[in-house]
């Protein structure tokens, strides 16, 4: 599973989602949506951007976990 620490990132800028947003060109809601690990794919120019406005990489705002085995699937 992917987790986005997009939060982790933004509280250590000390960037509020408006500004985010501002700076990305992205809406609130669709960054909220990413924010929350609710998105199911991101496309790389918004990756890029992101991590622009944020000055960090990749790594910085995704992670990978195994998956439980045990828990059910997703939709």
């Amino acid at each position: 599973m992917i987790i986005v620490d997009l939060d982790v990132m933004m509280a250590r800028r000390k960037m509020s989602l408006n500004e985010l947003s501002a700076r990305v060109g992205i809406t609130l809601a669709n960054l909220s949506i990413l924010k929350n690990n609710k998105a199911r794919a991101v496309r790389f120019t918004t990756l890029n951007a992101i991590c622009r406005a944020l000055n960090c990489d990749v790594q910085d705002i995704l992670r990978y976990e195994p998956d439980d085995p045990n828990a059910p699937e997703e939709p």
